[in-house]
């Protein structure tokens, strides 16, 4: 049984300015995605995408994700509050967060870049989907260093058990953080790359990003199992048996079908 070692979830501070752990981990995970996608244009090339392209890009999926991942938080977690104190929605300072949100607004900015470079929404999202995965990886990790969204109740005898005592429990949980880290992080990356290199063909227009869709759908819901069910949501919790990452988790992986029957009756493919 291990203690969570309460780390400063401020990195660095100069004079009045803070810099916080969390916020550089999405930096990390921005720089990843830059240099990555940089990195296989001038290896394989891309029939839209240039170098110069991806920072433009870039720009609209960090406000894609920035102001998606906060009102998916406010109107799919705690519809009720953010309703009634609609100016508290631009409070991130104070946290909230939500994936399905976040998707929701790249795949605007996704949809809102291929419209200007006279293109298609799965070009775009094809070519961006492998690299999603790492930076989700550095956002968990933000989770961990913060101390935030622990894990379920485990046994004493689980040596990666680990106590936090900002849950108001000495009981030992689920580190759930790490384990989405290396999950839909890490294993899933993995998966992206073996399926987008593998075929000797470029996979058909859309099928990397169902792939994507389907991956992270799955190991979403299915590690929400360990993951302790937010304090607000446990009426969902006790009507459905479900928590609302899994509930909303279900729509994502049917979407993830969907592309993945629509790619492979289309004729076109792209590089990706």
């Amino acid at each position: 049984m291990l203690m969570y070692p309460q780390i400063d979830p401020i990195a660095l501070s100069i004079g009045p300015i803070k810099f916080h752990w969390y916020g550089l981990m999405y930096v990390m995970s921005f720089v990843f995605f830059t240099v990555g996608a940089k990195w296989r244009i001038r290896k394989y090339g891309h029939p839209v995408m240039t170098e110069k392209l991806v920072d433009d890009f870039l720009l609209s999926a960090i406000l894609g994700t920035v102001i998606g991942g906060r009102l998916g938080f406010c109107l799919f977690y705690q519809p009720a509050y953010y309703l009634t104190h609609p100016l508290d929605i631009i409070k991130t300072w104070d946290g909230g967060m939500s994936f399905h949100g976040g998707l929701l607004g790249v795949c605007a900015a996704f949809y809102w870049f291929a419209r200007k470079n006279k293109t298609t929404f799965f070009v775009i999202s094809d070519f961006a989907s492998p690299f999603v995965p790492i930076c989700l990886m550095f956002g968990r990790i933000g989770n961990f260093i913060n101390g935030e969204l622990w894990g379920r109740f485990c046994s004493a005898t689980l040596p990666w058990g680990m106590v936090f005592p900002q849950s108001g429990s000495m009981l030992p949980r689920h580190p759930s953080q790490i384990y989405e880290a290396l999950t839909e992080g890490v294993l899933l990356f993995l998966v992206m790359v073996i399926y987008t290199n593998t075929s000797k063909e470029p996979r058909k227009l859309g099928q990397t990003s169902g792939m994507f869709a389907i991956g992270y759908g799955v190991a979403r819901f299915f590690l929400e199992f360990f993951r302790e069910p937010d304090s607000f949501a446990t009426g969902v919790v006790q009507t459905t048996g479900l928590s609302l990452g899994q509930f909303y988790s279900i729509p994502l992986i049917i979407a993830g079908i969907l592309m993945m029957w629509w790619g492979s009756k289309s004729k076109s493919s792209v590089l990706h």
